[in-house]
């Protein structure tokens, strides 16, 4: 029952996001290339924010806070590297070697 109720908050997010994407770019502040970075950005965010839930409440046979906190990350790397792809494509690099390096040292560093 509660995963129903996180679904629907999900979906209710989501849609909040891709109305804020579509605010941005309606207000000139983003171009209509960087739409979908930045849904990815927000996306990611959000699922930093479902592994934060999902850590104080844990369930048997579910993903872990871990790899959903990863999942986020990754997502706002993704975004983040689009987005400053229209810069410099190097910038775009950095940024996905540095998620990737910290993620590397977080699970590294992870106990069980």
């Amino acid at each position: 029952m509660a995963e129903s109720r996180r679904d629907t908050l999900s979906l209710g997010v989501f849609l909040i996001i891709i109305v804020v994407a579509i605010l941005l770019y309606a207000a000139s502040l983003i171009d209509w290339t960087l739409i979908i970075p930045v849904i990815l950005v927000l996306s990611g965010c959000w699922t930093m924010v479902l592994a934060g839930m999902r850590a104080t409440n844990p369930q048997k046979y579910e993903r872990g806070a871990f790899s959903t906190i990863s999942l986020g990350l990754l997502l706002i790397a993704v975004g983040g590297a689009w987005y400053l792809f229209v810069i410099d494509p190097l910038y775009s690099l950095a940024l996905i070697l540095l998620v990737f390096g910290a993620l590397a040292i977080a699970a590294a560093l992870r106990r069980k």
